[in-house]
């Protein structure tokens, strides 16, 4: 029965979640359940091609990402894949008319780590857009559930709030993305001298970020509110901890925050949440 593959495709996503991300996994939990499984498609497609890119380093990755991109496109144009986590992905994008050109824009960005780009400013801003801003507005389609307008509305706060996520990740994972994969997303940097100077510049466009995408958090329905907000939260804590680090700590270290201290915020967010005082 395909119903029973169905099934099994959306639990092979949120399985690939729960396995890649506590923090989107525990966000996603607050969701209303019945956009629960497309968020996890979204998530686990995403987190798919960003595997390839950056972790399969015994394999032809551009190869890898050009099936990905083959099978992407076959199964967006037959609406089925035998590939589950591509088959939950494609049912997401008919279902809530995803603009193909946010994949598109996302699978770019894709192929841009794979080269060795040195960022410039306008580089630096379209991998930003098509590695986070267009999964922000991918989320946003099916927290909005058709409504274009409530759409246009969150747009450029989804965008903010994908931005600031990306940000965040890049200065987590400034050890391995410089060390082990040669990569420098920040445009006008030289790593070599990365210091306090140039870290708290870019911790203050994400505070920027963070405070503009918070006021769209407050605006989003009811059914996405408090998930979104405890993704926001748990990214804030670990932005608070990079925060408190020197520019040679997280030159050697990579800044994670322990499952207790996740416990802890996705309280104090549910307190806030039903408190009203986001």
């Amino acid at each position: 029965m395909k119903q029973l593959y169905d099934e099994l495709s959306y639990s092979v996503s949120k399985i690939t979640t729960q396995k890649y991300s506590t923090s989107f996994s525990l966000g996603i939990l607050a969701l209303k359940p019945s956009i629960r499984n497309a968020i996890y498609a979204i998530y686990s497609y995403v987190r798919l091609a960003d595997e390839i890119v950056d972790s399969f380093h015994d394999y032809d990755k551009e190869k890898l990402l050009n099936t990905l991109k083959t099978e992407t496109r076959i199964a967006l144009e037959e609406g089925f894949s035998l590939n589950p986590i591509l088959q939950a992905y494609q049912q997401t994008v008919h279902k809530y008319k995803i603009d193909s050109r946010l994949i598109n824009q996302f699978l770019n960005s894709m192929e841009m780590d794979l080269q060795k780009i040195d960022y410039n400013s306008e580089l630096y801003n379209e991998y930003i857009y098509g590695s986070a801003e267009v999964v922000g507005l991918m989320c946003l389609q099916v927290f909005t559930e058709g409504n274009k307008q409530k759409f246009e509305e969150l747009k450029h706060y989804a965008m903010k709030l994908g931005s600031a996520f990306q940000k965040i990740n890049f200065l987590r994972d400034l050890k391995d993305d410089y060390q082990i994969l040669g990569r420098t997303y920040f445009p006008n940097v030289d790593m070599c001298v990365f210091d306090n100077s140039v870290k708290c510049q870019i911790e203050k466009e994400i505070e920027q970020e963070f405070k503009e995408a918070l006021a769209g958090i407050k605006k989003l329905p009811n059914s996405s509110m408090f998930g979104v907000y405890l993704a926001y939260k748990y990214y804030m804590s670990l932005f608070q901890k990079i925060k408190r680090k020197s520019s040679t700590e997280i030159m050697h270290h990579r800044i994670r925050v322990s499952n207790l201290q996740k416990a802890l915020v996705a309280f104090t967010s549910y307190v806030r949440y039903k408190t009203a005082i986001l």
